[in-house]
């Protein structure tokens, strides 16, 4: 059997893979079994920050490969301890949990909000708020949190006390914590999966300061939009808001499986021995992968990641077969004329590997991607879109 009818007996029938089977790259070009070569504009779906095989991200591994792979969370870790200290320097936040994915850092963080407020206010304030439009992962809890029915269908019953309204309306709020006392808000700056739609920067300096008036834990998911993304370490940055508890993962360890949940100086001792736990999370070898990225993520390259983005926008924006354009940094979402689907079928037969979200085409390119080869594949994305 060739490669992908294995895969197709074998691999739970989950993903509607591509028929192309990648097999090696460096930085944001990636080659296919037949040696066809592809700009790579998904980055692993936002997780290859420096793009495929980066050296510094190689070595960082192997070394730490060498000295000690994996240790139980009842020893210490060089690796574990010098990220935490880096990502708090970075944020202001106070501590950290590592994890092994987006779906457990909201997992945690939503543990952290719901002991918050039963600390403080007893059983009965356990209720987490999100965004209509939103997605914060793919267990049943974090499904249930995410505000579109579409994820819920085939799941229930969902995990009880989430909600959702509507981005701007503070009066359903006040609604909600009236009838069933709030806990935490959880909401994203840049609905990813939502179709790459930014939340009006108003309604969340509105949601910090209502969650701060009515001591209920402002969450930040920056799964998708953090580690450098919007062109600021994390989104929330952009607004000049201040969470209470932020989770990250995807790009963090640049293609090793890590998610952090960052807890701010309301709840940073809400967590004590025995509350939570994770095998692997923290594992020394990703967390050393992790450091690689981090400390490169400064102020040099978000001004380049800004300037790239600016350069996207000022392609699309008002060519032919683009409706709109939409996101930040280097999280954009195009919305053609014709189907998104077969915009990306399109430039893949081309070179160019992009995703979709809603009706739109995605791009979440590497941070460091060369600004010539991004706007070769943006002007392959544009004259596919002009095919009307």
């Amino acid at each position: 059997m060739s490669l992908q009818e294995t895969d197709k007996k074998y691999i739970a029938n989950t993903y509607n893979r591509f028929p192309v089977s990648i097999v090696s790259g460096k930085g944001s070009v990636v080659k296919d079994e037949n040696g066809k070569e592809y700009i790579d504009l998904g980055s692993g779906i936002g997780v290859t920050s420096f793009g495929i095989a980066d050296d510094v991200w190689q070595t960082a591994i192997t070394e730490q490969i060498a000295k000690v792979q994996h240790m139980s969370n009842l020893y210490y870790t060089e690796p574990c301890a010098r990220l935490a200290e880096m990502l708090c320097e970075k944020t202001g936040m106070k501590k950290v949990f590592f994890s092994n994915s987006g779906a457990e850092a909201n997992e945690c963080a939503i543990k952290i909000a719901r002991k918050y407020a039963f600390d403080k206010y007893g059983k009965d304030r356990y209720t987490i708020v999100t965004l209509k439009n939103s997605f914060h992962g793919r267990t049943l809890t974090t499904l249930s949190a995410t505000g579109q029915e579409h994820y819920h269908e085939l799941f229930n019953p969902l995990t009880p006390g989430f909600t959702s309204v509507d981005m701007g309306d503070l009066d359903a709020l006040n609604k909600i914590h009236a009838e069933t006392p709030v806990a935490g808000v959880l909401i994203e700056c840049i609905q990813g999966e939502g179709g790459v739609l930014p939340i009006d920067a108003d309604f969340i300096k509105s949601l910090n300061a209502w969650c701060n008036e009515n001591d209920v834990l402002f969450m930040v998911d920056e799964v998708q939009t953090g580690n450098g993304r919007t062109g600021e370490f994390y989104a929330y940055m952009n607004y000049g808001v201040t969470p209470d508890v932020v989770s990250t993962a995807k790009g963090l360890a640049g293609g090793l499986p890590l998610g952090a949940t960052l807890i701010g100086e309301k709840a940073q001792s809400v967590l004590g021995f025995g509350d939570h736990g994770s095998t692997f999370g923290g594992n020394p070898v990703c967390c050393a992968a992790a450091v690689s990225i981090v400390k490169r993520i400064d102020s040099a390259l978000l001004a380049d990641v800004k300037e790239k983005s600016k350069a996207v926008f000022e392609a699309l924006q008002g060519a032919k077969g683009v409706e709109s354009v939409s996101g930040m940094g280097l999280m954009i979402g195009i919305k053609p004329v014709r189907p998104a689907a077969e915009i990306v079928k399109e430039v893949m037969d081309k070179g160019v590997l992009c995703l979709t979200a809603k009706d739109k085409v995605r791009l979440l390119p590497a941070l460091n991607i060369p600004q010539e080869t991004l706007l070769k594949a943006v002007e392959i994305i544009k004259n596919a879109c002009a095919n009307v």
